[in-house]
């Protein structure tokens, strides 16, 4: 894909943006997220890491001309998906090849399936509808060959790659990630747990499903050899002009300046106790590294003080936070992204948490946001 035209990640101003009603877990009280220029600088280098190294660090991929083997093939009107060498239907369990073929597909496309499992659900479903309708398909989730067909095209067919962990893989810092807050507050920052939890998020996969791809595989050793799918490049070439949080459909989309739909994520919206809002706002800031404040002010239950837990990928808002200027609300990562859409919140917008970036880089700052 090319760049997006709109590059935009910034740091937001001083000022603390309220999260009232958000939360990283439907359990989990209400949030703040609280960064600057200087403060987003500091937690970056604090680890030597920038936020956003997990989804742009090319390091230890196989060449792009290895990746583009098309693994995915059309004969006589039927799918056929060639597995990898070591790799076997077996070790796949009741994960569907048809199903990683597409999901793989539609995570390089505009319509994201969210964690890619190999299983069929919801977030697969309406990524499949939203692609359907961009490209003419007619509506509907089925996975026929007029889909497939499309996806190929588009797409090239490749499914699998791989990678070799590296150096700088195994030496990051992992952290054991405590439940209280107060535990978590101590931290200098909410990070990975492990490499695996890290390099899951960056080929946009599935923990389990990854580790049955490369069930030997020691993933704190360097020089490792990994079995990974063909994902996207956290890059979107789409012009977004308003941004829609279909609540009924789980749904985050970007539209352009006509008011098509150019992007679609799957998304966790609010909860019968803590509903998201309606109507309009627009995009305030965007963080790319945000802190999560308890205030006991705003919370009839929990800790009766606040606490400022650190940035990071497991923070309770995940890695990214888009602020949309009123009542605290924002649209954010996740600690847990094969959640997302499946576990209710507190009033905020959940995407995974590499959706939640390349997002973050697609949108400028003004920008109407409408809950419908």
């Amino acid at each position: 894909m090319n760049v997006m035209k709109h590059l935009f990640l910034t740091s937001i101003a001083a000022a603390a943006l309220m999260m009232p009603s958000c939360s990283g877990a439907a359990e989990d009280p209400s949030a703040q997220a609280q960064t600057n220029s200087e403060q987003t600088a500091s937690n970056a280098n604090s680890n030597d890491e920038d936020p956003d190294s997990n989804w742009t660090d090319r390091e230890g991929y196989d060449s792009d001309t290895s990746a583009s083997a098309a693994e995915a093939t059309m004969s006589d009107g039927s799918l056929s998906v060639t597995l990898p060498d070591g790799v076997t239907s077996s070790m796949l369990g009741d994960r569907s090849k048809k199903i990683v073929a597409v999901q793989v597909m539609l995570d390089r496309s505009r319509h994201s399936p969210g964690v890619i499992d190999g299983r069929e659900g919801g977030n697969t479903d309406r990524a499949i509808e939203y692609y359907r309708e961009a490209n003419g398909l007619g509506s509907g989730t089925g996975v026929d060959n007029q889909l497939i067909a499309s996806l190929m095209d588009n797409y090239g067919g490749d499914i699998f790659r791989t990678y070799t962990i590296t150096e700088k893989d195994v030496s990051r810092k992992f952290y054991e990630i405590p439940e209280e807050f107060h535990e978590m507050a101590d931290m200098e920052k909410v990070g990975y747990r492990n490499a695996t939890e890290m390099l899951a998020e960056r080929f946009h996969m599935d923990q389990d499903f990854l580790t049955a791809l490369n069930p030997d595989a020691d993933f704190s050793q360097a020089g490792t050899k990994l079995v990974i799918v063909s994902h996207g490049d956290n890059q979107l070439d789409a012009d977004i002009a308003k941004i829609e949080i279909r609540k009924g459909e789980n749904t985050v989309v970007g539209l352009d300046d006509a008011g098509e739909v150019v992007v679609s994520y799957p998304a966790t919206i609010g909860s019968s106790e803590f509903p998201s809002p309606s109507g309009s706002m627009q995009v305030a800031a965007i963080a790319p590294a945000p802190n999560y404040t308890f205030d006991p002010d705003d919370q009839e239950w929990g800790p009766d003080k606040t606490f400022i837990i650190p940035p990071g990928p497991n923070n309770p808002v995940g890695g990214t936070w888009i602020d949309l200027g009123k009542d605290g609300y924002g649209i954010h990562g996740s600690p847990d992204p094969q959640m997302v859409a499946k576990r209710a919140s507190h009033g905020c917008v959940r995407l995974t948490n590499w959706d939640a970036a390349a997002f973050a880089k697609a949108v400028p700052t003004g920008i109407p946001v409408v809950f419908v």
